[in-house]
């Protein structure tokens, strides 16, 4: 999501150490494989007797492309890239698939049942192998200078409802027919998923007292999802999507409680403008509607007739996203990261096995296992907290009088337990063959400011805006609770501090392991001048740290959301807010953007590219 860095939500104001507190400053990251080896003491006797194996021929066998400023998607010599699914156009519901109109004339209910705004992850299931299958994809948000023909002049809940109707999930089903992939309308699968769409809660929050309300006296049931970010799967065949920013959306008091602060809820005289037409988003008068979203929802994309389920066993955060390992004795892990200045990284451990059947069979899979929140310390090792009600200090008079108030309050149970503050950790991709974990962390522009946390060798710079990538292995197996870290890369340009080992890039966001081992790059950086140019995509080379430029998008765009079919001769990957500024969807006025007429040389629209290979061989090779 584009952001203002500088304005972005910074709540939390509890005393645990960043992990800047936690490294030595001479301390420097050396890639060489494996898990990240580091100069001194990182890995202590560890690293001092490993056998550093000779460097095997590098997997990224493409030419690099060039930094780009130009209005279009770029990749390499001998690629192709298609433009499918932009925003505005219909899913594909039998009956119901109005085209999307120039003028951005549509109506809120022609739009809940087209492309939502602004793709973000994604994934392809497989129906008919490689051929054949489904895009699911999350819509983060809107950018209502564009939403609507006069911008955001004469706001109404017509508009309010256009907006909702933009947001959340879209699954379309899409087919090769020789070197092009088209979107198959009508499609028994397709779906819009939005925040007008009633979605269950399961888990310790399901019926808590602090997310009932007056629309829900239940508290099991909440209309829709927003601002859904990164995503993952399940190995029984459901899509995973995080709710991030949600906070937001809601307009809350001149003075919040502590726990409404925690969370950033406050009066807002800019953002979303819900509230003045949809009263479930002013917190003044419904002060646990914020509760009711942050959390972590399921979908099963075979079954347009199934409820998407909010799983508060897995917490409640700003996520960014989901992303699924697997024990040696077959329990699900879910790692995700939060992606606010200074907040956390989590993991949940599935109390039961994985069963055979599929999703009918791992209903409640989620539901029931332990959450933790991670810590760092300075002598690389790691330790996973578990955020349990009743032990350690998370006690009633402590304000966690159950699981189901740990969930809702997960920011505050990890300050307790004194996990380290992170500098916005966004996606989280696994490389299931080594048990390596990799993160992204931004950026984060307060870094070293007046009163923040300052600099070292975990963040080496002040006033951050290039981001890294840290990466961690667990002591045994991925439901371990202890493991060792290190940083994988320090993005930005030599004379910024940064280690990249190939092409310059800046603030890593979207990651993505493909079944190779290639680690895939998106970045969000909010700039599309100087040395980065418009975001990229690139592709490393974990076992040396080489680096090379893959894509590059149009003007002012965020590069998110990869997915590839299972003979990866087919690479899938979204296009963000082309001609959008880093203040989107705030009082903008209407369109035309000065910055990119992408992709049809009209109205800028977010869509997924299809890269491809013109000899159909393998991506990337």
């Amino acid at each position: 999501m584009a952001k203002d860095f500088d304005t972005m939500e910074d709540s939390n104001r509890s005393a645990n150490p960043s992990i800047h507190e936690v490294s030595d400053p001479a301390r420097r990251t050396v890639l060489r494989g494996g898990v990240g080896l580091t100069v001194g003491a990182l890995l202590g006797p560890v690293a001092a007797c490993r056998q550093v194996p000779a460097a095997p021929p590098s997997p990224l066998g493409f030419e690099s492309v060039p930094v780009s400023t130009a209005d279009t998607v770029v990749v390499p010599p001998g690629y192709t890239a298609q433009v499918i699914a932009p925003w505005g156009d219909p899913v594909g519901l039998a009956g119901a698939m109005p085209a999307f109109r120039p003028d951005a004339g549509n109506t809120a209910d022609e739009q809940a049942v087209q492309m939502g705004m602004h793709h973000d992850g994604m994934h392809y299931f497989a129906l008919d192998g490689s051929d054949r299958g489904l895009l699911v994809m999350n819509h983060e948000y809107v950018d209502d200078g564009l939403l609507h023909p006069d911008g955001t002049a004469n706001w109404s809940a017509e508009k309010v409802r256009k907006g909702q109707a933009a947001h959340g999930v879209s699954v379309i089903e899409v087919a090769r027919d020789g070197d092009r992939w088209n979107v198959v309308r009508p499609s028994r699968y397709a779906r819009r998923i939005s925040t007008l769409t009633p979605v269950a809660v399961s888990g310790p929050a399901a019926g808590h007292p602090l997310m009932r309300t007056a629309a829900d006296p239940s508290g099991r049931r909440v209309l829709g999802t927003l601002n859904n970010c990164a995503s993952g799967i399940t190995p029984w065949g459901t899509y995973l999507t995080g709710e991030e920013n949600f906070i937001l959306y809601f307009n809350g008091p001149d003075r919040p409680d502590a726990h409404a602060a925690r969370w950033g809820v406050t009066r807002r005289g800019v953002g979303m403008r819900w509230a003045e037409h949809d009263e479930r988003f002013d917190a003044v008068r419904h002060p646990n509607e914020p509760n009711r979203f942050g959390w972590i929802v399921e979908i099963d994309p075979m079954d347009p007739t199934s409820t998407p389920v909010k799983r508060t066993a897995l917490g409640r955060a700003a996520h960014e996203g989901a992303t699924v390992a697997v024990t040696r004795d077959g329990r699900a892990v879910v790692y995700s990261g939060e992606d606010a200045q200074f907040e956390y990284v989590y993991k949940f451990v599935s109390r039961d096995r994985i069963a055979p059947g599929g999703a009918a069979a791992n209903r409640t899979l989620l539901d029931h296992g332990t959450l933790y929140a991670a810590r760092f310390d300075a002598d690389g090792r790691g330790r996973w907290l578990p955020l349990v009600a009743g032990e350690g200090p998370l006690t009633p008079q402590a304000g966690f009088a159950d699981q189901g108030e740990v969930v809702v309050k997960t920011r505050q149970a990890s300050d307790l337990l004194g996990a380290t503050k992170m500098d916005r950790p966004e996606w989280i991709a696994v490389d299931a063959s080594t048990g390596e974990v990799y993160c992204s962390l931004t950026n984060n522009s307060k870094r070293g400011a007046p009163g923040q946390p300052g600099v070292d060798a975990a963040n080496p710079r002040a006033r951050n805006v290039w981001g890294q990538v840290i990466r961690w292995k667990e002591d045994g197996d991925f439901d371990g609770t202890t493991f060792t870290w290190s940083h994988f890369v320090l993005a930005g340009a030599p004379e910024h501090g940064g280690t990249v080992r190939g092409d310059l890039f800046a603030s890593p966001d979207g990651l993505w392991i493909d079944p190779r081992g290639v680690l895939w790059i998106q970045t969000d950086n909010s700039s599309s001048t100087g040395t980065y140019g418009n975001n990229m995509m690139l592709a490393a080379d974990p076992a040396t740290g080489e680096v090379r430029r893959f894509l590059t998008g149009p003007r002012q765009c965020e590069v998110t959301g990869v997915t590839s079919t299972p003979d990866l001769r087919t690479l899938f990957v979204n296009i963000q807010h082309p001609g959008e500024s880093p203040v989107a969807a705030r009082n903008e006025p209407a369109w035309p953007s000065l910055h990119s007429r992408w992709p049809d040389g009209g109205r800028p629209r977010s869509a997924t590219v299809v890269v491809r290979r013109h000899d159909g061989g393998v991506v990337g090779t």
